[in-house]
């Protein structure tokens, strides 16, 4: 039961970060969707669908946050200078992100 709770719990907060995990490993290299879900699910052992990939790279995309170029076969992902301001932010904020996701379990 327990190792079932926190494989869902894993799962849950990849899920909410993946948008940020995108960003930090696209500052290393552009990627395409196959790419992408083979990242997540070497790093952390999750499967992600190809509409999980979609959805949140459309949402980097509609911000300015990554660019996409089209060829006939496939997408590429490529962060563009707002996005790196914003990875950087994220890893600058890296241990109140911490601060907050601690808090939640604090004198609980």
């Amino acid at each position: 039961m327990e190792s079932e709770i926190l494989n869902q719990m894993h799962t849950r907060i990849l899920n909410n970060f993946l948008d940020i995990v995108l960003l930090l490993e696209l500052r290393k290299r552009s990627m395409n969707s196959h790419d992408v879900i083979t990242f997540v699910h070497n790093k952390f052992n999750v499967s992600t669908s190809p509409g999980a990939v979609y959805s949140y790279v459309y949402f980097l995309e509609r911000n300015g946050l990554i660019k996409v170029d089209r060829t006939k076969t496939r997408r590429v992902y490529t962060l563009t200078e707002k996005g790196e301001e914003n990875a950087r932010a994220f890893l600058t904020s890296r241990d109140k992100i911490l601060g907050l996701v601690l808090n939640l379990f604090i004198g609980v």
